[in-house]
């Protein structure tokens, strides 16, 4: 699995980017960079993730440096989705 591919599809479809998330790099930024991601999105963000990859986020495993690049998000991703194997 491409987690990065699959994070960028989540951005993309939670923000409504229109597929303009297909061209972020790893070092993109994310929050305070992206006007659409405000605090409701990042819920929205959270609920899909957890949602597409199965498995649960707790409050206290996330916070803003979470979501501060794309390379940060498939990070978090990438542990949790290790955790759980």
């Amino acid at each position: 699995m491409d987690t990065k591919k699959e994070v960028l599809s989540i951005l993309d479809e939670v923000l409504s980017l229109g597929g303009a998330a297909a061209q972020f790099d790893l070092d993109t930024p994310l929050l305070g960079a992206l006007p659409d991601l405000d605090s409701m999105a990042v819920v929205g963000l959270i609920n899909f993730i957890e949602e597409h990859f199965g498995f649960v986020i707790e409050d206290d495993e996330i916070d803003g440096s979470t979501f501060a690049s794309v390379g940060s998000l498939v990070e978090f991703v990438d542990g949790k989705l290790a955790a759980q194997a």
